[in-house]
């Protein structure tokens, strides 16, 4: 059966503009019945409605927001700020190398949430002054969460409510974590090409590495760690849906981008890999990027070379 997300179901915009869209509860219960989740729509059946059956989005926002501040929870246990950047610090370096300009040199988040990338950067400093940093969702509320966390900590970063990909100033790196697996089909190639015909230099996008663990491994950490039953719900179907290395390279190999796998399927030990980066980068960057990469360049393979990796 098709797997859907709860998360990706009781929420809906208007994709330009951001605008919300009432969601009937009625109509996503019977999505997820036609599914085969009968869980899941057990879940959403719980969910407070207005006399005309429309979702509560007050009640929506509150618990998207328990679920992604457990989900920040998580990407601290994980060590994600510093797993991302292992690599945006040597492609900084390489985009400063070849440009030659000082910057400043703008990172957008894409599908932000609470913003806990793009603050824990800020926090840390760990780009440079150089480098500013914004995040942007298409959820109202979860910007303006964001928004309200990095005032009280007193950080130098920003969020957009909107698309990522139509800022009026363009990015110099896209990045992502857990975004990848909500597109499905054409959508997939088309979030790649709407950042190759962007300004941008590069993306580098972390989401669930497809290993046949993955299942297994996301069912035993969301029971373990999440309180909400959407959260844990939404948990394993993420990793149920996620790519497989060779779908996302194909994805990313768009014209004027040089697709790059980092730590492919084959070469890594399933128990420990959880989330896994799909890199792009304009053609002149790949060889500034492997030397700023020093020995791990060893662990960064094209299309060419991902057969022979994952036998």
């Amino acid at each position: 059966m098709h797997q859907l997300e709860i998360s990706d179901l009781i929420t809906a915009v208007e994709p330009r503009s951001g605008h919300r869209l009432p969601v009937r509860r009625a109509e996503v219960i019977q999505q997820l019945l036609e599914s085969g989740n009968k869980r899941a729509a057990r879940i959403v059946a719980e969910l407070p409605t207005d006399q005309d059956g429309v979702l509560d989005p007050h009640a929506v926002d509150r618990l998207l927001i328990s679920v992604h501040t457990e989900l920040q929870r998580l990407s601290e246990e994980l060590r994600i700020g510093e797993r991302l950047v292992h690599l945006l610090g040597p492609l900084f370096t390489a985009i400063r190398s070849t440009t030659g300009q000082p910057g400043p040199y703008r990172l957008v988040d894409v599908g932000c949430g609470l913003g806990y990338l793009v603050r824990w950067l800020a926090a840390t400093n760990a780009l440079g002054a150089d480098v500013e940093l914004v995040g942007v969702d298409l959820d109202a509320t979860l910007v303006c969460e964001a928004d309200r966390l990095a005032r009280a900590e007193g950080l130098e970063c920003r969020f957009v409510h909107g698309n990522a990909f139509d800022l009026p100033e363009a990015a110099t790196v896209y990045v992502s974590t857990g975004v990848l697996h909500h597109f499905r089909g054409p959508a997939l190639a088309e979030f790649f090409q709407a950042q190759a015909a962007s300004p941008a230099h590069a993306f580098c996008h972390f989401d669930i590495a497809a290993t046949s663990l993955a299942p297994v491994g996301a069912w035993i950490f969301h029971r373990a760690r999440m309180r909400s039953p959407l959260g844990r719900h939404d948990g394993v179907v993420s990793a149920l849906r996620a790519h497989s290395d060779e779908t996302l390279l194909r994805a990313a190999a768009v014209p004027g981008i040089r697709a790059l796998l980092y730590e492919p399927r084959g070469a890594v030990n399933p128990f420990c890999t959880t989330l896994r980066p799909v890199i792009g980068v304009r053609p002149q960057l790949e060889a500034p990027l492997r030397r700023a990469l020093g020995r791990d360049a060893r662990r960064m393979v094209g299309p060419e070379q991902l057969a022979g990796t994952t036998r």
